[in-house]
């Protein structure tokens, strides 16, 4: 193949999707293209496919920009460890996307503190619990602390059938895996504990991968395994996060990972879709359609995800001349947590997190029905927040 056309097929729109490339190019034209980027254009992982083959991804196509790493490496005002508003929406999303039953009601009771009253709600619990474990920086990566991180936020509240056995890391019979478009039986359960383990290494060793590519890979490999019976995308999608917090990216907490997921369900489903048919084209499992999503969808769309300098110098300033209480900077923290930039009425906040005491009848009174957004910056344009007014409703209270 000349360099012309292995260039002109490189460039292709379709070149994460060989069957749709083969509508265009001669078959034999895409068997030498796929041997070509074998031999010298794909970087190979040290993860093993179901043939104990390594998994590979095209670099040259899985780029993310480094204002993506800024936005999840930007220091956070609060003091929590999780933002309380991404917790919300990211149990919400992630039980969306795998149509587990909740309600936002049942969410919001759970997360301000209540006791589970049902099945559904022992699941949201379960993964507040999770949420928590993994945005402890103390708690590394181990198939130990996996194991416990499962258990914790899924294992427990399982029927029996779907739960490990005692003394098992990783299910101990096949699953069968339903998608659009690929059915499986999904990876041999008796290479699960050796091929985990080959996942933790490649989550503590050095590379020249950058991290935010790393981690949307140890999502992809948690998936592409199926180590469980049941909730697994779950799981990916906390070992994303988790590794993340675990390179110092404490922003990570205070972004909903799955809210961006739901919002393109479909697509974060046919990327996995692709993979698999493409290997059956071309021999090898290629991640690059599923890296190619997560930068597009999640990565490339943070930029606006996160309270602007303009909020937080607001409260920088306010704190460094003494003109904030310790009971102010606790609301503060709240709100920067709970709401980000986007809007919300103090009766909102009182309703959403009641248990955030000192934001109530207090503060609507000094406040009047003023509707606030997180920048103190009120709907209506005006000027900003007066802190000695919140001093008013706070020595109220």
């Amino acid at each position: 193949m000349d360099a012309a056309l292995f260039t002109k097929m490189l460039s292709d729109k379709n070149v994460l999707d060989l069957r749709g490339l083969g509508y265009q190019f001669p078959q034999a034209d895409i068997k030498e293209f796929t041997e070509l980027l074998k031999n010298g254009f794909y970087h190979s992982l040290p993860l093993k496919d179901f043939s104990g083959q390594n998994i590979v991804y095209l670099s040259s196509i899985a780029q993310v920009r480094l204002s993506a790493a800024k936005v999840l490496l930007m220091p956070q005002n609060s003091t929590q460890l999780y933002g309380v508003k991404a917790m919300e929406e990211e149990i919400v999303s992630t039980f969306t996307i795998e149509q587990v039953d909740f309600t936002r009601d049942s969410v919001r009771k759970i997360l301000s503190g209540l006791a589970p009253t049902d099945e559904n709600e022992n699941r949201i619990f379960g993964m507040k619990k999770g949420l928590e474990f993994i945005s402890d920086p103390a708690n590394q990566i181990t198939e130990e602390t996996i194991h416990q991180l499962y258990e914790m936020t899924i294992g427990a509240y399982l029927s029996e059938e779907d739960r490990l056995l005692p003394g098992h890391f990783y299910r101990h019979d096949s699953v069968y895996v339903v998608g659009a478009k690929v059915e499986h039986t999904d990876f041999p359960w008796q290479a699960l504990p050796e091929r985990m383990g080959e996942l933790v290494t490649f989550i503590h060793e050095e590379s020249e991968i950058n991290d935010l590519l790393k981690a949307a890979l140890i999502h992809f490999y948690m998936a592409y395994l199926h180590p469980y019976f049941d909730g697994n995308g779950r799981m990916a999608r906390l070992m994303h996060l988790w590794y993340l917090v675990q390179q110092g990216y404490s922003s990570a907490l205070f972004v909903p990972l799955s809210e961006y997921i739901n919002k393109s369900r479909k697509g974060y489903y046919d990327a996995y879709t692709l993979v698999e048919e493409n290997a059956t084209i071309s021999g090898v499992v290629d991640a690059t359609p599923f890296l190619a999503y997560l930068i597009e969808n999640v990565y490339h769309k943070l930029n606006g995800a996160l309270p602007t300098t303009q909020t937080t110098a607001a409260f920088q300033e306010a704190l460094s001349h003494g003109q904030v209480t310790e009971k102010e900077k606790s609301l503060w923290e709240f709100v920067l947590s709970a709401y980000g930039d986007t809007e919300f009425s103090t009766k909102q906040l009182e309703k959403d997190f009641g248990n955030a005491a000192y934001a109530t009848a207090q503060i609507d009174a000094v406040w009047e029905s003023r509707e606030v957004c997180s920048s103190c910056m009120l709907k209506t344009g005006a000027a900003p927040l007066d802190w000695h007014d919140l001093r008013e409703a706070q020595t109220a209270i």
